[in-house]
């Protein structure tokens, strides 16, 4: 399925389902950040539970520490 991420047009491998599985093949499970999908902020616990869809705008945002 083809996505916009965070502005850009990507095609996502078919193992990536829900915005668990992209947050996991983007290696960023673990940080601090937050998801949108097309201009919903989701919960962590929504991150298992929702699908993604072609065509659907995605935005993750992560936090760096600095001063």
């Amino acid at each position: 399925m083809k996505v916009l991420l965070n502005g850009e047009s990507i095609q996502l491998p078919e193992e990536i389902v829900f915005v668990s599985d992209l947050l996991t093949h983007y290696d960023i499970k673990d940080k601090v950040f937050v998801v949108e999908v097309n201009g919903e902020i989701l919960t962590r616990l929504e991150h298992q539970s929702t699908r993604l869809a072609d065509k659907d705008r995605i935005e993750i945002v992560h936090f760096v520490g600095g001063g």
